[in-house]
């Protein structure tokens, strides 16, 4: 396959340059010659990628007959991406409509480390202080003390925004909102968990909290400022932040992705849609594998944010962590038995998501299904730390820039063969 490539750390082109110039228009890569990549590079280690794939995808298929697994997975290492399939059905109560693996599925609260991103670039502009308190930029919330990081980290004691709406919301199915839940933590002030960063407890309304931070210092609502200066900006053109309409009433399901599904003693049932889906940050973000394999990509390449800023997501952020507890991050869970690994698991009506990688072994898993109950992660903590056939770097592994639609993106030869 013809292809056009700017070659950005290639040696021997870089020795033969008079400038060092590295940004390049559209216009002066369309004058380059076109290159026949195939023609050069020959995937010499072609068996054992194959047969890293099937030892893959045997798990794989084992998992479905006995667990109910279904959904599509991409498991990459090294540059590479090993498999990437889907397993099931769209529509479990009649069996029917095979899972693509361009679906898109509910990534529940994996949606988590990409609202962090979003903090993460508005840290980089200079709009945002990490450790400035959340009222700078939110002045009507009732409680001080509480900054950015700890909403990030979890660290900020706030109690949960479901149990608040529970209890007060007057008619749900009216959706339910990020700013409506800011207007009820001032009415209600329920009482937070903890004074603020005196402890981590995992809880949505931190994320929730960002999300309305985002907007008020961007200006942009929460789904613009994601398709915008996130997904767009590196070509994840499957994923959305889910847009609930506020001026009608809750839809009965949610509209163009996968249904999720709950599995019991009888025949699965669809996932109805819910007011609380009005609230943004904390999930309700859409996308499939490839997409979000592409995200992971930009973390390494540091398209999004520098790597200064980007390495901070995957520091502890509860440094005096019970040692037996997996610490967390900025959007990101920190494994304690795997050292080197960071992940994040997704629950929520319907859907269960799990997005894992071994930065020490260079590895990546990312599994989504439209199923309430199904396997647990530790098949998936198995593959990813499974050596049992060695993969080598990439022998193709250049990065180079994709120029489509102004999109500055790395890519290796052997993604695009």
């Amino acid at each position: 396959m013809k292809t056009r490539y700017l070659v950005v750390f290639l040696v021997l082109f870089l020795a033969s340059c008079t400038s060092k110039k590295d940004n390049f228009t559209a216009k002066e890569v369309e004058s380059w010659p076109v290159v026949n990549v195939d023609s050069v590079f020959k995937d010499l280690d072609k068996p054992i990628l194959e047969k890293k794939a099937a030892q893959i995808d045997k798990t794989l298929q084992n998992l479905k007959k006995k667990t109910n697994f279904n959904g599509t997975v991409l498991f990459a290492e090294k540059g590479r991406i090993i498999l990437e399939k889907s397993y099931g059905v769209k529509d479990l109560r009649s069996r029917k409509g095979e899972i693509d693996v361009k679906d898109v599925f509910q990534l529940s609260s994996v949606s988590k480390m990409f609202t962090a991103e979003a903090i993460m670039i508005l840290k980089t502009r200079g709009l945002v202080d990490y450790d400035e308190d959340i009222r700078t930029y939110i002045p009507e919330f009732p409680y001080e003390g509480i900054t950015v990081r700890m909403l990030l980290t979890h660290r900020s004691g706030l109690s949960r925004y479901e149990t608040l709406a529970d209890n007060n919301w007057p008619d749900k199915k009216v959706p339910f909102t990020n700013e409506d839940m800011i207007q009820y933590y001032v009415k209600y002030k329920p009482n937070p968990y903890f004074k603020p960063n005196n402890g981590f407890h995992y809880c949505n309304v931190n994320y929730a909290m960002l999300a309305s931070i985002v907007e008020r210092v961007s200006g942009k609502s929460f789904v613009d400022f994601m398709r915008e200066d996130v997904f767009d900006a590196i070509g994840m053109k499957s994923s959305y932040i889910y847009d609930m309409p506020t001026d009608t009433l809750v839809s009965t399901y949610l509209p163009n992705c996968v249904q999720g599904y709950y599995l019991g003693r009888r025949r699965p049932r669809q996932a109805q849609n819910e007011y609380l889906n009005g609230v943004k940050g904390d999930k309700i973000m859409f996308s499939n594998v490839e997409d979000m394999y592409r995200f992971k990509v930009a973390l390494d390449y540091g398209l999004l944010v520098p790597d200064s800023i980007q390495e901070e997501a995957f520091k502890p952020g509860s440094p005096k962590f019970s040692k037996r507890k997996d610490n967390y991050g900025f959007g990101w869970r920190i494994s304690r038995k795997h050292p080197d690994c960071y992940y994040h698991y997704g629950w929520w009506k319907g859907y269960r998501s799990f997005f894992m990688f071994d930065k020490a072994n260079d590895r990546t898993i990312i599994v989504l299904t439209n199923t309430d109950k199904g396997p647990n992660s530790d098949v998936f903590w198995k593959l990813l730390k499974d050596n049992t056939i060695a993969i080598a770097p990439a022998s193709v592994n250049i990065p180079v820039v994709e120029l489509e639609n102004d999109i500055r993106y790395p890519y290796s030869s052997y993604r695009l063969r």
